[in-house]
């Protein structure tokens, strides 16, 4: 197995017992954050935290500095500047003892072993500890996961499976998980987020970095948005909701003239064809209700608010406002 295997499990139960923590809150604490890969700097600055029993959503589109973070919360690379606390140690001098009770999954992982699945979690459970073989086993049912294929042979949807048992598995304080349902199907997606969600109900933390924003407006209770190595906002997931923008289509008995939408508040992406309009909608719609209300309306059409458009809205904003720089 690679050495950053072993660095990342290694987790021997002392003498009487596993270890019982009482997780501090907040969980993760960062302050001033900044990562400096020579000339190149991947965060600027960041300042995030992160409530004990809360699913935190780290949402940003790849190369926004998610993993960079990820990887300095667990000592896997080293801060350049700033403060950071991990279940309220530092992981520059206490690596070890925040991974023994944090479950990650790398948004990178690469499992090249000739082992069967079943033997490789076995393995991954004994550096942790032990792990029951009833545990594996009940998640990889929930996965569908073979587990007496060789990992080498997995498809990288089934791979992705293997990460999510082991991080799972021995129930840790703290779930750390980088793109966690890249390769998953639809099916699964779903089940995953099941997982999630009995998590939090346990009063764990999950602390999940995506760019498919819309897979965490479901489980998440707050969110924070990165681009580029900068903070663009931190929020809960209902007002992340409200900023984030609707498709709407409207159908009127008559034509109407597009002018008449052109200058609404909130409405942009304006396309007007007879007697369909269709725009998107940043914010409350009231404008548009008030101006299709002026005349008979057959078809009234919204779509669940698109976490991927929360980019488009922060990001122009901001760029509008010189933030963005």
């Amino acid at each position: 197995m690679p050495p950053f295997w072993e660095h990342l499990f290694w987790n021997p139960v002392p003498e009487g017992g596993a270890l019982v923590h009482a997780a501090p809150d907040p969980v993760i604490d960062i302050r001033g954050l900044t990562k400096d890969y020579g000339a190149h700097r991947a965060l600027f600055g960041l300042d995030l935290s992160v409530r004990a029993g809360e699913v935190f959503g780290f949402l940003g589109p790849n190369g926004a500095g998610k993993s960079t973070t990820i990887r300095v919360l667990l000592d896997l690379v080293r801060r350049s500047g700033g403060e950071v606390r991990v279940l309220g140690l530092d992981p520059r001098t206490d690596g070890v003892a925040i991974r023994r009770r944090v479950g990650y999954l790398p948004g990178d992982l690469v499992l090249t072993s000739r082992r069967t699945a079943r033997d490789l979690l076995a393995y991954l459970g004994d550096l942790r500890g032990g792990v029951p073989a009833a545990r594996i086993a009940e998640l990889a049912e929930r996965l569908d996961l073979d587990l007496s294929r060789p990992v080498r042979s997995l498809s990288k949807g089934n791979r992705q499976k293997v990460g999510l048992v082991q991080a799972f598995m021995h129930r840790p304080e703290l779930l750390v998980l980088d793109e966690p349902t890249s390769g998953l199907d639809p099916l699964l997606q779903r089940e995953f987020l099941e997982m999630v969600q009995e998590v939090r109900a346990e009063g764990r933390t999950v602390f999940m970095s995506s760019h498919v924003l819309s897979e965490v407006q479901d489980v998440a209770d707050r969110a924070a948005v990165v681009r580029r190595g900068r903070l663009v906002a931190v929020e809960d997931m209902d007002a992340l909701r409200r900023r984030a923008a609707r498709r709407v289509r409207v159908r009127f008995a008559a034509p109407v003239a597009a002018a008449e939408f052109a200058s609404l508040a909130g409405v942009r992406d304006l396309h007007v064809d007879g007697d369909t309009v269709r725009c998107v909608v940043e914010g409350s719609p009231d404008a548009l209700v008030k101006q299709a209300a002026r005349h008979t309306v057959l078809e009234f059409d919204s779509a669940e608010p698109d976490l991927e458009d929360l980019f488009f809205t922060y990001y122009t904003d901001r760029e509008e406002s010189g933030d963005a720089a």
